[in-house]
């Protein structure tokens, strides 16, 4: 029978430490939050090498008294708390006594500090968790530690870090929102002696922001705020323009303290919704002060999870005061200045016009269809003469339109034949059309190939500008007209990765783009990746990057709203996946040129799409594995209108 052993607090310390301090960044967590709680109003954080060689935290706070210095490496020792009770009540971010003692059992640890009663400091320098040197010291106020060597003596805990850069951009992002919480403290971060930010410590947030994000950011932000007998909440919700695939740029604190809570994220994206049409996650900083008593914060190791006494009242406040400041900045929008208030007035409105027949008025913003029934609008006109109604006839009526004759009369005017759907014959592959020469409809014949997973369809037509209706012998088929495009570029452009057949287009102009400290690093950790497919980047400074060439097939679209696709999407892959994992998620995300729902398609269009997605290898399901075409047999359409049993 195995009995039962009292573990040695080295032991203990190293096991309390692969809960505490799962990598660099939590180490820097902890011990910023230490200079915090000390009432410091400079931080100053120095890493190298992902934080593993190095992480070095000085600060003004009121440091330690020289007879605790080394009480503060023991289990369980802290100036936070007394009793249990405490517990309920805090006020201090750290309150456990678990952090520096698991800290220093795994890495070498050199500390310094001195207290404004005292004339000098003392400094610690403690191995593995073992105290090697105690002695007096000249300093200033404040306290001084390094953590060098981090995880040395335990390889199997160190073999699980990601890249250095990495390391260093999920640093960066603790350190910034701490910044952002804590405007008052000055905040100051180097990487690998290179620096990255440093905040002021005015008190403004937006100044914190702005040094964090960027202008862009803080350009597109809105404030809110609102409060209840019991708790505050306030911050900032971006507009649309910041808004992101992940939800990596969402910021939540309670009573200062970092968290993550999935009710007040889901409060804020609901309000976010009810003004929104992008399908993306809001930009947001919320910041939720509260009766501690009403909380509890001693739930998760790293105390990186909250929970609330009363759920719905937090869900609540945060959802009105963030739905308040949208719905204010919607109206706001809208309102006219003030002294065109009572300017405004309704003139030349024709008496005889018959409001009951509106409906076959033109509406002055619709591209008309004769040229006599509203005056025609560009960029440039004024907004008078967008309103203007012109010689409306007096026995206006529907007006019937020959197919024939108008392809005729607008035949040299691309933009017209936009609106027009002339009906065309089937074309088989081995047959050519004759047709009438002033409607110059011409076809490419198709050759029949071996490979053809779908058969050579005749297109009916195109319902909703969404869906080509196609037939066969007793089969009618439905091709999702988007998700067939992407699933055509997505299989063309894998493969031109593959063969290093890339074409690329420069970009008339390149773009600067500014990035936060983790996009950064993304960039940098996947350059060789991004550049074979078919991405010219190049670094511009202070976490700024140029972006000079992109796939050819790409021109179209927005390039930087494009690669902050891409980076969200490589964040949301984590670590340790393939390069061809991340050549797959670059090119479903590129299949964003492909056509769109409710674009309308000429016969031509709709026949060349269907020809060229017949050949591709997996023509039946789109990118994201949705279906790309559906059929409905003769019989089974029969069945429905019950022609048939």
């Amino acid at each position: 029978m195995k009995r039962i052993n009292l573990l040695d607090t080295n032991t203990s310390n190293k096991i309390a430490a692969g809960e505490v301090v799962e990598r660099p960044s939590s180490v820097v967590k902890e011990l910023i939050e230490n200079s915090i709680d000390a009432k410091a109003k400079k931080i100053v954080l120095e890493i190298e090498n992902g934080g593993e060689s190095l992480i070095k935290v000085t600060d003004d706070g009121n440091g330690i008294h020289p007879d605790d210095i080394e009480k503060a490496f023991m289990p369980h020792a802290t100036s936070k708390i007394q009793t249990i009770e405490d517990v309920y009540n805090i006020n201090t971010l750290g309150f456990r006594g678990e952090a520096l003692p698991s800290i220093a059992s795994i890495s070498y640890i050199n500390i310094k500090s001195k207290s404004a009663e005292f004339d000098t400091g003392r400094m610690l320098q403690i191995e593995g968790g073992k105290t090697v040197i105690n002695e007096e010291v000249s300093m200033p106020n404040g306290t001084q530690i390094e953590v060098k060597d981090l995880f040395f003596n335990v390889p199997a805990r160190k073999k699980f870090l990601k890249s250095q850069s990495r390391e260093a951009a999920l640093i960066n992002e603790i350190i910034s929102r701490i910044a952002i919480a804590n405007p008052d403290i000055a905040i100051e971060y180097h990487n690998n002696g290179k620096k990255v930010f440093n905040t002021y410590g005015n008190g403004n947030m937006l100044d914190a922001i702005r040094t964090i994000f960027g202008k862009n950011i803080v350009d597109n932000l809105i404030y809110f705020e609102g409060h209840t007998d019991t708790s505050s909440a306030y911050g900032y919700i971006g507009k649309e323009e910041i808004s992101r695939g992940s939800r990596n740029n969402q910021i939540l604190f309670v009573n200062k303290r970092y968290v993550k809570n999935r009710l007040a994220t889901v409060a804020v994206e609901n309000a976010f919704k009810s003004f929104s049409t992008v399908n993306k996650f809001p930009f947001f900083i919320l910041l939720i002060d509260i009766y501690p008593e009403l909380i509890d914060v001693n739930i998760h190791p790293q105390k990186a999870e909250i929970k609330f006494k009363d759920d719905r009242s937090i869900y609540k406040i945060a959802f009105d005061s963030v739905h308040k400041a949208l719905k204010d900045d919607v109206f706001e929008s809208f309102k006219l200045p003030e002294e065109q208030v009572h300017e405004e007035k309704v003139e030349n409105i024709p008496l005889d016009l018959d409001f009951h027949n509106f409906d076959k008025v033109y509406h002055p913003y619709v591209k008309p269809q004769n040229d006599y029934i509203v005056k025609e609008n560009d960029d440039e006109a004024t907004y008078e003469d967008k309103q203007q109604v012109v010689d409306l006839p007096v026995d206006l009526k529907p007006i019937s339109f020959n197919a024939e004759e108008v392809a005729v009369n607008n035949q040299n005017d691309e933009d017209d034949n936009r609106y027009l759907e002339v009906s065309r014959p089937y074309v088989e592959s081995n047959q050519s059309v004759e047709t009438d020469s002033s409607v110059k409809n011409t076809y490419k014949v198709v050759e029949e190939k071996s490979n053809a997973k779908i058969p050579n369809l005749r297109i009916i037509g195109q319902f909703n500008k969404t869906y080509i209706i196609g037939e066969y012998d007793d089969t009618m088929y439905l091709i999702d007209q988007h998700a067939a495009h992407e699933k055509i570029l997505f299989e063309k452009y894998l493969k031109d990765i593959e063969n290093s057949h890339i074409q690329v287009q420069s970009l008339l102009v390149p773009c600067v783009i500014n990035l936060i400290m983790d996009d950064y690093e993304i960039i940098l950790e996947n350059k060789s990746i991004f550049e074979k497919a078919g991405f010219l980047i190049e670094d511009f400074g202070d976490n700024s990057i140029l972006l000079k060439e992109v796939p050819y097939f790409l021109d179209k679209l927005n390039p930087k709203s494009l690669l902050l696709d891409l980076i969200d999407n490589l964040k949301n892959l984590g670590s340790g996946k393939t390069t061809e994992v991340k050549y797959n998620r670059i090119a479903t995300m590129a299949c964003k040129a492909a056509v769109k729902a409710h674009d309308l398609l000429s016969t031509e269009e709709m026949y060349e799409l269907l020809n060229t997605l017949r050949f591709i290898d997996d023509p039946f399901h789109c990118p994201h594995g949705r279906p790309t075409i559906i059929k409905l047999t003769l019989n089974e359409l029969e069945k429905k209108f019950r022609r048939i049993q």
